[in-house]
């Protein structure tokens, strides 16, 4: 059964806190991620209010975000738009999830790092692109990641998404992309799926090119004070309060 999700009007919106860290875990109530905020409900506004969220980081594009606006009252936003091209030119080029998270952090390395920074910055925060599956699924695992998050479980975190993602919206994404892509071949896996394979491949990778996720980072110029200060932030110590 899918989960409800946390904000109404939402999708696959959820706290990243109560994930294992060496002896402790990620703190509740301070990272959150979803899909976009078009649709939220007043039920939901009063949700997010609630929340007591002090910034949200909007991954998505230009003309993602004029055709569904964000409805987030007055909390600040912080747009870090993720992809040099259109979403729709993965399924033009017949890319798959991998081939997509190379080219994510790859070509937009610099604003991967912005996104952690926006998250070291204020909290409570929100990290949302259109469904909260591959730009937020991707650089949430890398802020886990560069807090000392056990990777098995960012792996996790990032597969959960496909059991929160409504099979009705998935029907209807398929049969939409696939009028206006016919011959794309990856259409299931883009728009709906998020194996744990991929996330894993994705930590393989940039562990065999940099040594780890959090040393690609540092290579991006994250550095090591703001690293800790990413563990200050997200992991539970018993002691620190939420700026």
């Amino acid at each position: 059964m899918m989960a409800e999700s946390l904000v109404h009007g939402t999708v696959n919106f959820r706290d990243t806190g109560g994930l294992p860290v060496a002896g402790s875990a990620t703190r509740h109530g301070v990272l959150f991620r979803s899909g976009n905020l078009a649709t939220v409900t007043p039920e939901g506004e009063t949700d997010l209010a609630a929340l007591g969220l002090k910034r949200i980081i909007d991954l998505r594009d230009d003309e993602e975000v004029r055709k569904q606006p964000s409805r987030a009252g007055d909390i600040p936003i912080q747009r870090v738009p993720l992809f040099a091209g259109s979403v729709a030119s993965f399924f033009t080029e017949n890319l798959g999830l991998t081939d997509m998270y190379r080219t994510l952090v790859d070509d937009s390395a610099d604003r991967v790092v912005d996104v952690v920074r926006g998250v070291l910055a204020d909290q409570p925060v929100l990290v949302h692109c259109t469904v909260g599956k591959d730009r937020t699924g991707v650089t949430v695992a890398l802020t886990l990641a560069a807090a000392g998050v056990d990777e098995r479980a960012i792996i996790a975190d990032y597969a959960r998404t496909e059991s929160l993602l409504p099979a009705e919206r998935n029907r209807a994404v398929i049969e939409l992309v696939r009028k206006v892509h016919p011959e794309s071949q990856n259409i299931v896996e883009l728009a709906t799926q998020s194996p744990a394979r991929i996330m894993q491949g994705l930590l393989t990778d940039l562990t065999n090119r940099f040594g780890s996720p959090t040393d690609y980072l540092r290579a991006q110029g994250l550095s090591d004070e703001e690293i800790a200060g990413l563990v200050d932030v997200l992991v539970d110590r018993g002691t620190r309060t939420i700026r």
